[in-house]
């Protein structure tokens, strides 16, 4: 058999046309003008059979480097962390990962549990009160939270304010969601690695009606959250933080520091690399804001016989089809990402998640003290998680494909944020970066520096 799968033959085309009442394929398309139709042969080559089939497809996999055989010390949003072997096999059953919307909560029990629980682990290391069944990915949560509080000032306040700590990924996608409803975005400049408290509330204004910071920056410092809300709620502008949601299981939640939003990803917690998505984001809130949240909301009840029950509550999809009563255009969610995100959590508990991040900072810090001993400046004045930004003063592509070929992922050249970070790169550190590795990363390092300034 050179297929798996039988293509329709010959006799099954005779017969459907037949059905239909028409005698050749090309009658199906004779409303369609001559002079438009493509008719050639398209350039394609032969079909292989399945064997050869998959070789071929097996040769063109080993093309891309993977991190068994690689060390990477690149991060910027997509991390390499441990995943439980408990994961893969819990989002493979079927009754998960063919799920589509529980809406019919007597047959959708298990998916509408999941989803709770995730509302339940992500309020419990945010701080909030309430958190949604998941968003796309950590980008759109945030764009979604500034609609949320332009929405909760009734479009009144126009202006959301965003320090330039947050993802570079995140303001493009903010943007394109500005333009789209007329608001005005105003970037606050960074000072010694966090956002400039002075230059942020000179921005602040009866017009704001969001302010975002990112907990760890983007460039991998530690903002100062309490001192941010000071400056935001004298204006009762919403304070919007975008966190690492690993990164809260050593860090201060943003809930306790005052925030009224926290969006994030959670591809930290359960869900691999795989080349940039899909991920999962999350968004957490206040009691009071609950009405306002975008996406879907599982809530906990009792049927007639008093049994414990779980159903989606407060919105409706109807509400999302109705665009004048829409508060967003987020009708679903990452059900399956989520689950991951969730059975992770689980099996971590809060004991495992809090020494998964403080592995993060230990290692990050070992790295960031070695290279600083040998001469590499450190950008970062205040202290990181598990990223943070060296200068070196040539051109980081170059430097990162001399690590390439040596087995090395570099980190993330800052110049392609913009012109004035050239010769900068973030780097990052997890858990699943040994000594010997960081040792060695630094060996390479410093050869390569001294090769460029030799004579």
């Amino acid at each position: 058999m050179n297929f798996r799968y039988l293509p329709a033959t010959d006799e099954d085309k005779d017969a459907m046309l037949k059905k239909i009442g028409v005698d050749d394929i090309e009658d199906l398309f004779e409303d369609i003008p001559e002079s438009i139709r493509f008719n050639e042969d398209l350039k394609l080559p032969e079909p292989l059979s399945e064997p050869k089939l998959v070789d071929e497809l097996q040769r063109w996999s080993e093309r891309n480097i993977n991190l068994k055989k690689y060390t990477s010390f690149l991060g910027a949003g997509v991390y390499n962390h441990y995943i439980p072997s408990v994961v893969d096999h819990v989002i493979r059953r079927s009754e998960f990962y063919t799920a589509y919307t529980p809406y019919q909560p007597e047959i959708s029990q298990g998916e509408l549990q999941a989803i709770f629980e995730f509302q339940t682990m992500i309020c419990e290391l945010t701080g909030m009160k309430v958190a949604n069944s998941s968003m796309y990915d950590g980008h759109t949560a945030l764009s979604e939270a500034a609609i949320m509080a332009v929405n909760q000032n009734k479009m009144k306040r126009m202006k959301i304010v965003v320090s330039e700590g947050v993802h570079p990924e995140s303001m493009a996608v903010l943007n394109t969601y500005a333009k789209g409803l007329n608001l005005t975005v105003r970037s606050v400049p960074l000072l010694h690695g966090t956002t400039d408290l002075n230059r942020l509330a000179d921005e602040i204004d009866e017009n704001t009606a969001g302010v975002i910071v990112q907990y760890p920056n983007f460039y991998g410092s530690i903002e100062y959250l309490y001192d941010i809300k000071k400056k935001i709620h004298q204006q009762n502008a919403l304070f919007i933080v975008s966190s690492n949601p690993l990164s809260l299981g050593i860090l201060t939640p943003p809930g306790e520091c005052g925030a009224d939003v926290v969006v994030g990803d959670v591809q930290s917690l359960g869900i691999p690399m795989q080349f940039g998505g899909p991920h999962c984001g999350y968004f957490a809130t206040t009691k009071q804001l609950m009405r306002k949240v975008p996406g879907r909301l599982v809530g906990q009840t009792k049927d007639a016989d008093g049994r414990r029950g779980f159903v989606l509550t407060l919105q409706t999809r109807e509400q999302h089809i109705r665009r004048a009563k829409a508060t967003s255009n987020i009708c679903s969610n990452q059900a399956l990402n989520a689950l991951a995100a969730t059975v992770t959590m689980s099996a971590l508990g809060k004991q495992g998640i809090r020494e998964m991040a403080f592995q993060n900072v230990k290692r990050a810090n070992y790295l960031k003290n070695k290279l600083e001993k040998k001469g590499i400046e450190i950008v970062n004045t205040t202290p990181i998680f598990n990223e943070f930004v060296i200068q070196l003063n040539q051109s980081i592509d170059k430097i990162n494909r001399s690590l390439y070929k040596k087995g090395i992922i570099g980190g993330y050249d800052l110049s392609n944020v913009h012109d004035y970070f050239y010769g900068q790169m973030l780097i990052c550190v997890t858990e699943l970066i040994t000594r010997s590795e960081m040792d060695r990363f630094v060996k390479e390092l410093e050869v390569l520096l001294c090769q460029k300034n030799s004579p």
